[in-house]
């Protein structure tokens, strides 16, 4: 709640006097009258003396010496007990002056802890910028109803008592530093965000400026918008944010910078309301999860972003009226949630944004939709911590590929090449929807370590030493995926099409029979049709199974896991080469030269094995057609292409 502001911590009318005696005495600034007035005020402070009085005797001192800057330091103390925080800047002022034309050096000197209430001004407006950094560029004032740029916003706080009594209290260097002048700021900003679903009709930006919205009448989307602004007031909040009509949508600057800082926003609201307008308060447990506000594409980082989340029905009620602070807490509603998205709860609660886990990120969003089909990618820019030109009008598959693009240059990670449906424009390797990640990746049967150790066994006697490693090497020396210009630079291992035969029967989708060098014989069923041709019958143009190179099985971080990729910027002095575990100097010291050899040599053969077990397992296969020299088109799949090496 927004308190009323009280008499300032830690100054109270009794203490004034005994402080400033003490500070004055040290100064040998008084005259006997003086003191003995100070005496007089100390003996009436220790009675309760009200601030009012505290202020009477304040002037008495400067009317005995109007020189003195101690009867303005007493008068700049009772001012700020009686919150008459205007008159106590000035009496501060006053005293700075005093102190800065007193004949004694002494005197003078103690000037250098006090800052001017302008140096005051300057901390307190930084405090500002760095608290509305993070915050909607327009905010509705739920107190006088209108709607306020960045200029009003910061007008409102200096008129505000919050502000007059932080100013006046910032008197000294250290008092610059405070904790305090950020904690008040930010108490003043704390912001309220809505998440809806838009209706038919809403209020816009032009309904509302210059006006008070608590006044308007007749509009579609008004009650939405006032029950929210009475909703966000009656909980203690000054500020409340709507999308509907804070942004203006005819500005693309404006617009822009809303859906690259959206996710910031959020992320940094005091509180996130969720209107469910499809939910009415006579609905049972699971409403929530059937409700279209789980279907949009925009309410989904609008969930996972905030800190702290309240779910409203239709009437503005609780649902379900769990009354929990926050509904991310509410095991019951979490639960909801958890079956609605098939989002683990826990997920769902502590959201990193950012490429890490970018293939299951992309499943998590991949049945959300959206009425601009450019927002289809533009709502996942915070999700994926990602900063890329809004250009409303490029269309969907244009806007979803320069992400998909941004997410495999920074991150080298690979499963977002994972998917099933149809090839995007923008680049045939890019799915053309993002439905197409719906389907969880391909789970690949894994070896248990047994396995593993067996078959590397069965392969120490049969496998030259040198050739294994020389696999290794060549393997873990391989650059990461790249894309530039809507091309891709994937790296792959590559087994050439030697047969490609369409089955009969399949009506549907088009089935062939696919047969390449070095795997086994596989069917792939697509829309497109393919060439048919044999060994006997070839064709000119070139077909390939690759498969997309997974540095993991090198026994390594991907690079979507190294510290030049990774979201938490590690440093790459962090990282070890080595995977045995130990840091044990000592002993590894004790080895001798030629004993440490053979463990290193050991140790790489063992690792050029594994990668050899790993590298005859199935994978998921990418189908390419060669285009010209060097450049190949994916040709997409209704079903992921599981591929098979030959036994030798």
């Amino acid at each position: 709640m927004i308190s009323e502001w009280t008499v300032p911590q830690g100054i109270h009318p009794k203490t004034i006097a005994t402080t400033t005696v003490r500070d004055v005495c040290i100064d040998g600034d008084l005259s006997t009258d003086e003191e003995l007035l100070m005496q007089d005020i100390n003996t009436d402070a220790n009675n309760h003396m009200l601030w009012e009085d505290a202020l009477l005797d304040a002037q008495k001192v400067t009317k005995l010496n109007p020189s003195s800057h101690v009867g303005y330091q007493l008068s700049h103390s009772a001012l700020r007990g009686a919150q008459r925080y205007d008159e106590a800047i000035e009496a501060f002022t006053i005293m700075l002056s005093k102190l800065d034309n007193a004949p004694e050096v002494q005197i003078r000197d103690l000037r250098r802890q006090y800052v001017r209430p302008s140096e005051a001004e300057d901390a307190i407006r930084r405090a500002v910028w760095i608290e509305l950094s993070n915050a909607p560029l327009r905010l509705l004032n739920t107190s006088t109803g209108l709607l306020c740029d960045r200029a009003a916003q910061l007008n409102f706080f200096k008129t505000s008592p919050q502000y007059k009594e932080l100013l006046s209290s910032i008197t000294k260097r250290s008092d610059l530093q405070m904790a305090r002048i950020k904690d008040v700021v930010a108490m003043h900003f704390r912001c309220v965000l809505l998440s809806h679903r838009w209706e038919e009709t809403e209020v816009l930006l032009h309904h509302i400026q210059n006006t008070d919205v608590r006044e308007l009448k007749g509009l579609d989307g008004i009650t939405k918008l006032q029950s929210f602004c009475k909703i966000a007031r009656d909980a203690g909040y000054l500020w409340a944010w709507m999308d509907t009509c804070c942004i203006d949508k005819t500005n693309n600057a404006e617009l822009g910078e809303s859906v690259q800082s959206m996710f910031v926003w959020y992320r940094h609201s005091a509180l996130t309301i969720v209107y469910l307008s499809d939910v009415p308060p006579s609905s049972q447990s699971g409403a929530l999860a059937s409700s279209v506000w789980n279907e949009r594409g925009w309410t989904f980082q609008e969930f996972v972003a905030p800190k702290v989340v309240i779910f409203y029905q239709n009437d503005w009620s609780l649902y379900r009226n769990d009354r929990t602070p926050n509904h991310k807490e509410s095991p019951a509603i979490m639960k909801e949630l958890e079956g609605a998205t098939g989002i683990d709860a826990q997920a769902l609660i502590s959201f990193h944004p950012g490429i890490r886990d970018a293939r299951q990120k992309l499943q998590w969003a991949s049945k959300r939709v959206t009425t601009v089909q450019e927002d289809t990618a533009y709502s996942l820019f915070g999700i994926f911590d990602v900063h890329l030109p809004v250009i409303y009008g490029e269309r969907k598959q244009s806007a979803l590929g320069r992400l998909l693009q941004d997410i495999v240059s920074r991150s080298g990670d690979i499963t977002s090449l994972d998917w099933v449906g149809q090839s995007s424009e923008f680049n045939s390797c890019l799915p053309a929807d993002i439905i197409s990640y719906a389907a969880p990746p391909y789970s690949l049967p894994s070896l248990s370590e047994d396995e593993i150790q067996t078959a590397v066994s069965s392969l120490q006697n049969t496998v030259p030493v040198d050739l294994a490693s020389k696999l290794y090497n060549l393997l873990k020396n391989t650059n990461a995926p790249l894309f530039a210009n809507c091309r891709l630079r994937l790296p792959c291992i590559a087994f050439r099409v030697t047969e490609v035969k369409r089955k009969r029967g399949h009506t549907a989708h088009f089935t062939y029979g696919v047969k390449a060098d070095g795997l086994r014989d596989l069917l792939i069923t697509t829309d497109e049709t393919l060439i048919q041709f044999s060994r006997a019958r070839p064709t000119q143009q070139t077909f390939f199974l690759v498969r997309p190179w997974d540095r993991r099985l090198l026994g390594l971080p991907d690079f979507s896991e190294q510290p030049t990729f990774a979201d938490d910027g590690e440093s790459v002095g962090d990282w070890s080469e080595s995977e045995s575990g130990s840091d044990d100097t000592d002993e590894r010291s004790s080895n001798s030269p030629g004993e440490e050899k053979l463990s290193v040599d050991s140790d790489v053969h063992s690792r050029s094995l594994r990668l050899m077990v790993h590298l005859g397992q199935a994978f998921s296969a990418l189908l390419v057609a060669e285009q010209r020299v060097g450049e190949y088109k994916r040709v997409a799949s209704d079903q992921y292409i599981i591929a098979q090496v030959k036994d030798p």
